[in-house]
């Protein structure tokens, strides 16, 4: 090869380079623009509307982190993505108990974090977003219990565990597990999870309450604190608070289920600045046990309703229904049931979200796929087995896609 050849060529492969590096570059400036936002009580990504139609699967990190079940998940995004859901809420935690994801304060299994990793790069792959939930309000997986125990064991003396909200210890614990989770880097994509665009947003508790402080002082005050830690670390993602819609003690109590007070407010907390959307959950069929159907009906409009209201003229923020479902243990239960309710739920976001109102997104709970019988709780879809529902789901996914 002549010397000009060589050059030449030598020449080709810096432009080759320098090539490559300029599109990593604005590839990555294009994922950073690619974060969700609010503008007002709606979501936007790219400068375009986005309504949202998903799914609860709190089991996702759990399976994924044993090879062996791993292939659940990647099943269950799948079917997601074929029935057009792009949203997915999970647990970013398991605190102490049987493979936990924090065995003790500070300490990690790594299995279980790949888990999550795992979970994470696969709603990438399947164009699926996650909302990452940080705590339990209730034992399960550990939640506020296990992190009252631990500071137990650590010599602090604590009444109960709604000393989770108020203790500096048990705070400290929280933010660490905070910190932990935004500053991992995940092991499949080399991405923070604090820069991934794929999690559309983070909440801070699954169901808070607090009972023994109906005045909601200590939920206000846990809320503020906690939004601000969150958003002083990540500010790219949205953040929730992860709340059922309960009202505090004020002439809203009215609309609460029995009238009864749980330690929050859906107007005060949502009202933080560092709080980007509301959520609601609906569990009629618990909330008012023993009403018949009728009455459960009449209280998931007045529910809507409120809060939508809410939302659009006090708030003037976006929301959720986070959770909803129609549990096969119950008494009258069908699968027709199910449908019809689920439609019913699905007709009043679409409603809402096609006349620019803020109730904007339903994620139902749960999704499961084939082989979990373990994990059934009544409340569990499997789209297998239940194609009419899936039409019903594919059916919401479809109308809010072609909204303006």
């Amino acid at each position: 090869m002549s010397g000009k050849r060589v050059f030449n060529s030598l020449i080709l492969k810096y432009f080759i380079v320098i090539v490559l590096l300029v599109l990593q570059e604005n590839c990555g400036s294009l994922a950073g623009s690619s974060f969700i936002r609010t503008e007002g009580t709606h979501f936007v990504l790219n400068g375009k509307s986005l309504y949202l139609n998903g799914f609860n699967a709190y089991w996702m990190m759990y399976m994924a982190s044993d090879p062996s079940t791993r292939a659940k998940v990647s099943t269950a995004f799948q079917q997601a993505s074929k029935n057009g859901m792009n949203v997915a809420r999970t647990w970013a935690f398991s605190d102490g108990g049987f493979r936990p994801l924090q065995s003790s304060p500070g300490l990690y299994n790594e299995d279980v974090f790949r888990g999550l990793d795992f979970v994470i790069s696969e709603a990438r792959r399947y164009g699926v977003y996650l909302i990452l939930s940080l705590v339990n309000n209730f034992e399960d997986y550990g939640g506020r219990k296990q992190y009252v125990q631990w500071a137990r064991e650590r010599g602090q003396h604590l009444d109960n565990d709604d000393d989770f909200y108020t203790n500096p210890v048990v705070k400290g614990y929280y933010r660490d597990h905070v910190k932990t989770v935004l500053t991992r880097k995940n092991s499949i994509t080399g991405m923070l999870y604090k820069d991934d665009p794929f999690i559309f947003a983070l909440e801070l508790m699954n169901e808070p309450r607090c009972q023994t402080d109906p005045s909601g002082r200590f939920i206000q005050e846990w809320v503020t604190e906690m939004a601000a830690y969150v958003k002083s670390i990540d500010e790219n993602h949205l953040l929730e608070i992860g709340l059922e819609g309960f009202y505090g003690k004020t002439a809203k109590q009215m609309y609460n289920p029995g009238n009864q007070l749980v330690g929050t407010d859906f107007i005060s907390n949502n009202q933080l600045h560092q709080v980007d959307f509301a959520t609601i959950h609906l569990y009629p069929e618990q909330w008012l046990a023993g009403s018949n159907d009728e009455v459960q009906a009449a209280f998931v409009d007045k529910w809507i309703e409120a809060h939508i209201e809410d939302s659009k003229s006090v708030l003037n923020k976006p929301l959720i229904l986070g959770e909803f479902g129609k549990s096969s243990k119950l008494p009258g239960y069908s699968l027709e049931k199910r449908d019809h309710y689920f439609s019913k739920l699905y007709n009043a976001i679409y409603t809402s979200a096609k006349s620019g109102g803020p109730f904007v997104g339903g994620i139902f709970w749960q999704l499961m796929t084939q082989g979990m019988d373990n994990f059934r709780d009544g409340y569990e879809v499997v789209l297998e087995e239940s194609p009419s529902t899936a039409r019903v789901i594919a059916l919401q996914s479809r109308n809010l896609s072609i909204l303006p």
